[in-house]
């Protein structure tokens, strides 16, 4: 046959059109017996037959045969296409007949083939589905592959989607790993172009549904309501609780009538909890929830028996800077001040006597069961030291002690002596011949010193002490040492505008007045110049030595009137006088000597 009557019968078959009188048709040579108008009627059934297409677009066509390497398909083109067998993997069987959509590739490669394809044809039309799903937010239905940083990957069309963690659920997703694997419906809420980015959530459906029920249980809300809800999320002030889409806080004070620490002592998360509506903000959206308020409080429970005095037990479960609170059961506490700690008068820290965890007994001091309050104490379990029998022989006026200097004020030290046993040393009393103005500069706290039993008063819990008295007055032997008119070498330490003080031997300190610092040439006599002074004044009362060197050289400087001169003293001393005490022992004997000698 002809290749004129091949193409003809082809055409025959292929049009239901108007049919020609093929039959009438002489073989002749390509192009010979058709007149004009059959020919034209022929080009125009021919031409009716083929489809346009263009490159670059997703058609539809039909599966005309399959082997081993290719799929062929029939688009309505001039000649058949070819897609790989490879790219059908993902349905169960291809068969002729078979309408698929393919992608075309190019309309007419070198070898003068259609090629095809419907891996690619698959992307265009996911990608425009994914875009239809965004304009007219429509839900998908995808499969999670597998878990990534942040959140999940989800196929959607062939597409891989990211799923935000943030966007997986309304509650927080602790194991993103239970989802992959599994379908989800998503929503696509960001398309990146750019990057072939999509962004998917599935939060949003839930949303929906959550906020009808959060407006239902918010309508319902009422105060002493009892409600079941989901630990949702913890924090060290307390549980946020899931009530069935709205959230409730359920403070750390309110778990339990108890103390705790942190609220994962008692709860965990995602465990179902009863709790109690204690208060709530219809603006605020705000809950505030009570898990304790649904038992009775144990004050109420408390056995008749504890009373003030009686002894109890229990477990430390705080300590402050005031004292530290004692847990007898489960929401009942008393508090043991520090002052009641120690029979000590002086106030320490609670965690010097002691710590958290810690099992002691102590004596109920105060109870007031209505407005739920006990104050405790430890010190009462042992006897008051200023009751013991032997207190007033011990501690006789005259005895001697050793103590530690627990506290210092301007006007002398506190000596404790032992456990609640504190006298008070006067500065006076602290040194015969040194003039201290502050108990700093003798001792300081944490020192031990010796002292003597000046007073004693039981009744109002009164010790005077004295650490001087150990010794006996040296300013008894000075009289003998430094009477009036007696020569000795001083050094000037000091000098202001009333005069200078000087050190004499044994330690002593003296003063002398500007006009009894001249020299006989008319000089005054200068800081660190040892030189002879002679004693115009001598008050051992007052504990006082006032010298001249001018009265060495001349006969009219005479010793002051006692009254103007103690006056003068009192007004003329600088603040910086003092005297310090050397060697008694040899002072001792220096004394014997001179009696000796007279």
């Amino acid at each position: 046959m002809t290749l004129r009557l091949l193409t003809i019968r082809v055409l025959k078959i292929m049009s239901n059109k108007e049919e020609f009188d093929w039959d009438n048709v002489e073989p002749k040579g390509f192009g010979e017996g058709y007149s004009k108008e059959d020919r034209e009627k022929m080009e125009a059934l021919y031409e009716g037959t083929l489809n346009e297409i263009q490159e670059k677009e997703v058609i539809s066509g039909t599966v005309v045969g399959v082997n081993d390497k290719d799929v062929i398909i029939n688009i309505g083109f001039k000649s058949d296409g070819l897609v790989p067998v490879s790219e059908f993997r993902d349905l169960e069987s291809i068969n002729p007949g078979d309408t698929v959509e393919v992608f075309i590739e190019e309309q007419e490669n070198a070898l003068g083939q259609l090629i095809l394809s419907r891996k690619k044809a698959k992307i265009v039309k996911a990608w425009q589905d994914i875009e239809a799903a965004l304009a007219e937010d429509n839900v998908i239905e995808g499969l999670v592959k597998r878990r990534t940083k942040g959140g999940l990957i989800v196929d959607i069309y062939g597409v891989e989607a990211f799923l935000p963690g943030s966007q997986i659920d309304v509650k927080p997703i602790r194991d993103f790993d239970i989802y992959v694997g599994k379908q989800m419906e998503v929503k696509v809420v960001k398309i990146n172009h750019a990057n072939d980015n999509v962004v998917v959530s599935h939060k949003v459906l839930i949303e929906k549904d959550l906020e009808k029920q959060k407006a239902e249980i918010l309508n319902n809300l009422e105060k002493g309501q009892v409600l079941e809800g989901v630990i949702k999320n913890m924090t060290n002030f307390g549980v946020f609780i899931d009530l069935g889409g709205v959230d409730g806080l359920l403070h750390i004070t309110d778990i339990s009538w108890g103390r705790i620490n942190h609220p994962e002592e008692m709860l965990q998360l995602d465990e179902k909890v009863q709790v109690v509506v204690l208060d709530f903000d219809d603006d605020k959206k705000r809950i505030s929830l009570g898990m304790k308020q649904l038992t009775d409080h144990p004050w109420d429970s408390l056995a008749s028996s504890l009373e003030v005095g009686a002894k109890v037990q229990g477990k430390i479960v705080n300590v402050a800077d005031y004292g530290a609170f004692l847990e007898l059961a489960a929401g009942v506490e008393g508090l043991i001040h520090v002052s009641e700690m120690s029979w000590s008068q002086h106030l320490r820290n609670p965690a010097d006597f002691v710590k958290v965890g810690d099992e002691i007994e102590a004596v109920v001091l105060t109870l007031d069961k209505d407005d739920r309050k006990m104050s405790l104490g430890i010190k009462q379990l042992t006897e008051d030291p200023w009751t013991k029998d032997d207190m007033v022989s011990k501690y006789a006026v005259g005895t001697k002690h050793k103590g530690v200097v627990r506290n210092l004020t301007n006007f002398g030290l506190f000596l404790e002596l032992e456990e609640g046993i504190d006298g008070l040393v006067h500065v006076s009393d602290l040194s015969w011949t040194k003039k201290i103005k502050h108990p700093s500069e003798f001792v300081k706290v944490g020192d031990e010193l010796e002292v003597q039993v000046l007073e004693l008063d039981v009744d109002n819990r009164r010790l005077a002490l004295g650490h001087k008295q150990l010794e006996e007055n040296p300013w008894d032997t000075f009289e003998s040492v430094f009477p009036v008119g007696s020569v000795h070498k001083c050094t000037v330490v000091s000098k202001n505008d009333k005069g200078a003080v000087l050190e004499l031997p044994y330690g002593l300190e003296g003063f002398a007045t500007v006009k009894n610092l001249q020299k006989e040439d008319g000089s005054q006599v200068e800081v660190g110049e040892a030189i002879d002074f002679k004693v115009a004044e001598f008050s051992k009362e007052d504990k006082r030595i006032v010298l001249s060197h001018t009265a060495m050289f001349r006969d009219d400087i005479k010793p002051a009137p006692k009254k103007a001169a103690k006056k003068k003293s009192e007004t003329s001393m600088p603040a910086a006088e003092k005297s310090t005490l050397g060697d008694l022992g040899a002072l001792a004997d220096l004394k014997e000597k001179m009696e000796g000698k007279k």
